[in-house]
């Protein structure tokens, strides 16, 4: 089971974007990388497709998940655990208590 998912709400740790927070797109486990809604934006060059135009478009490129934390209820970064309720394994927000 991983501590970050896609759709979780994360703040960023390090970085540029120190302090933004943003919804994870999606998670490469392979790479222990993640992208996040409106962090890491990187502009790239666009051929032109059949669909898509020419020009230069910004994107959001992956980032370490060593360099984001969950966002707990009060808003602030936390760890997460993992804990045994109802014979299901549950993340667990290590500040609050809470399940996620």
């Amino acid at each position: 089971m991983q501590k970050i998912r896609k759709g979780d709400k994360v703040v960023m740790l390090t970085g540029k974007d120190k302090g933004r927070t943003g919804e994870v797109l999606q998670v490469l486990p392979k790479e222990d990388r993640a992208v996040v809604r409106g962090v890491n934006v990187v502009k790239r060059h666009q051929r032109q497709t059949q669909t898509q135009e020419a020009g230069i478009i910004n994107k959001e490129a992956s980032v370490h998940l060593s360099n984001v934390a969950i966002v707990d209820k009060d808003g602030k970064p936390t760890r997460v655990g993992f804990k045994v309720v109802d014979g299901k394994k549950v993340r667990v927000a290590k500040r609050s208590g809470e399940v996620i």
